[in-house]
């Protein structure tokens, strides 16, 4: 299973972006797709998460600006960021958890920067 993330890149304050991450390969058993971020120093953070059943959680410096969707087919997952802060600046990481054997997939990485 791959994961390929793009939609990244340079937007000012306030302005918005929309993720995405589509997964080839055999998908089985996923019961989470989530998104991350990193910024040098820190530990990645968890940003957003939608589970199997669809349901959906927010870290609380996002909650009201970020959405976390994903397509029919489950392959695909989608981060809609709204009202950027400089404070979003990082490396956004797309991860897939499937139940088998307890596995993480991960994306390669896209760079949000936000700034004026």
């Amino acid at each position: 299973v791959q994961l390929q993330a793009s939609g990244g890149g340079l937007v000012q304050p306030g302005g918005s972006l929309r993720l995405s991450c589509a997964a080839s390969g055999r998908l089985f058993r996923i019961n989470f797709m989530g998104w991350y971020r990193q910024v040098p120093g820190k530990q990645r953070e968890l940003v957003a998460g939608i589970t199997a059943v669809g349901s959906v959680n927010y870290a609380d410096p996002v909650k009201g600006r970020f959405t976390i969707s994903r397509d029919m087919a489950k392959t695909t997952v989608y981060l809609q960021m709204n009202s950027l802060k400089p404070e979003d600046t990082a490396v956004y990481y797309c991860n897939f958890h499937s139940l088998v054997e307890d596995t993480n997939f991960w994306g390669q990485g896209t760079q949000v920067t936000v700034s004026s």
